[in-house]
């Protein structure tokens, strides 16, 4: 090879009188990508309208966040919803250790029901409440009184026909199964080992990756060869934070970024943003009829069908009971096939203290308490109460809820959690959030150098960068021996 040739050089021109010979470029991994291409044409699927096809897929983030409870840096997964049509990103879900089927469905009820704008955004990135661009429906109201801001969206809502999802365990749960099933939503599977099948989201994590994670502290890279020497010391973003900072840039850089793949045949020379296209999709397919329930978020919840007996209805060895059982006791349901009989009831596995029911006949929804939920002054998991009676059948001849809920939150207290799967769950319930009641406003972080250094940069490319990249390392925040010490160690 000729001094300073490349290998992709030879690859592209070959010897004299010899065919171009194969020369990796990647590694294994693109390799494998390559041997698995199939042998005829590609092809794909090619929505015609906002809402037709919505991608959903999960990844671990490449950069390390700080728990806002048990202050330990700690690995974070990232869970999107988008539309292909329009590549608008319409569901974010931030979660530690893993995500969960729960996690999931909110991120498919935040396509419905977008999540409130940040108090601190700028006015290109705050979409209107009625879900119509400013392009397509004149706001009169900002015309008139420019001054004053009124309320808006993250993003725009839609009403999904059909997501493509992959064969992950919580992507193919009965749970998502079921909500799709109630929102007349169908379910198309990826094939297996084939990203390609959702090209734009996983497109979507690279450009978030390289836009924005790697100008942040804490970035850990893709791999070992990506990463520094201590990543971990840098982490000062806490998960909240994190999760705002990403939604933030969604709204109002990568919207409003024009992209190669956006375009109209009719206009070939036209780039488009997924705000434009959004805008184009509306003017040519007709506005989006999403449903404005405010009890909405309640058919996102697992449903489990059960009995209504004189005591209540009882979930898993709970029993939970309320006045809007009493016409209901006793009596069998009009659902036949799996039903056979039974009620329908939300539950939220991230919150075992009540259950959901509607009254078949007014069709409001009502709350009942799970008896021991006095008790508690807080959300309580299922995997929480698992563990309890788990450590309570050890200690005790006779245990139940009571004694065991009260056991595990004494040994908690008490910094005497030792097991891996104890300090998870542990660590979960400390961060957790209403997965479908979002907050009525976002973490304020634009004042944080970074975030103001990479959205700028981003925004405006001629402008000189504001400040620079260094700042002042944490301070020690936790002894060791912590008790979340190790909680996610090799995750």
């Amino acid at each position: 090879m000729p001094l300073g040739e490349r290998p992709e050089q030879l690859h592209r021109r070959g010897r004299a009188g010899e065919h171009p010979q194969y020369v990796p470029l990647g590694g294994r991994r693109r390799d494998r990508d390559i041997a698995d291409r199939p042998d005829g044409a590609y092809g794909k699927l090619r929505p015609t309208r906002p809402g037709e096809y919505v991608l959903m897929d999960s990844t671990r983030l490449d950069v390390f966040a700080l728990d806002p409870v048990t202050l330990r840096w700690i690995n974070c997964e990232l869970t999107v919803a988008m539309d292909w049509y329009t590549r608008c990103v319409t569901g974010i879900r931030f979660t530690p250790v893993s995500t969960k089927a729960i996690d999931v469905a909110s991120v498919l009820f935040q396509v419905f029901r977008p999540r409130p704008a940040g108090a601190d955004w700028p006015d290109h990135a705050v979409w209107p409440e009625h879900g119509i661009p400013r392009t397509v429906l004149l706001d009169v109201d900002a015309v008139e009184r420019p001054a004053v801001r009124r309320p808006g969206v993250s993003g725009p809502a839609m009403v999904p026909e059909t997501i493509v999802v992959d064969h992950g365990k919580v992507f193919v749960s009965e749970h998502l199964t079921s909500v799709c099933a109630r929102m007349g939503i169908s379910i198309q599977p990826a094939r297996l080992r084939t990203g390609r099948d959702k090209g734009p989201v996983e497109r979507f994590f690279r450009t978030l990756r390289e836009d924005l994670l790697q100008a942040l502290p804490g970035y850990k890279g893709p791999d070992v060869h990506a990463r520094g020497i201590n990543p971990e010391n840098d982490a000062f973003f806490f998960l909240d934070e994190l999760e705002a900072i990403i939604r933030e840039w969604v709204a109002a850089v990568y919207h409003h970024r024009p992209h190669d793949g956006l375009l109209d045949p009719h206009l070939p020379a036209v780039r488009m943003s997924p705000a434009m296209m959004f805008g184009h999709g509306l003017a040519r397919a007709g506005y989006i009829e999403a449903p404005r329930d405010p009890d909405l978020a309640l058919e996102f919840l697992r449903t489990e069908w059960r009995t209504i007996q004189p005591y209540g209805v009882e979930i898993d060895g709970r029993r939970h009971n309320g006045p809007a059982l009493n016409a209901y006791r006793g009596r069998k349901s009009s659902y036949t096939g799996v039903a056979r009989g039974r009620w329908p009831f939300q539950v939220d596995p991230d919150d075992i203290s009540r259950v959901y029911f509607r009254d078949p006949h007014t069709r409001t929804w009502h709350t009942l308490m799970w008896e021991h939920a006095p008790a508690l002054d807080m959300p309580f998991s299922e995997d929480a109460l698992a563990f309890a009676r788990k450590l309570a059948a050890s200690r005790y001849t006779y245990p139940d809820d009571k004694v065991s809920v009260a056991d595990l939150l004494e040994r908690w207290n008490a910094g005497l959690g030792r097991s891996l799967a104890e300090r998870r769950i542990a660590l979960r319930l400390a961060r957790e959030q209403a997965a479908l009641d979002p907050p009525a406003t976002e973490p304020v972080v634009s004042a944080l150098p970074s975030v103001a250094r990479v959205l700028d940069a981003a925004a405006q490319a001629n402008e000189p960068e504001l400040g620079d990249d260094d700042v002042d390392e944490p301070s020690e925040l936790v002894m060791d021996g912590d008790f979340y010490a190790d909680a996610l160690e090799d995750v």
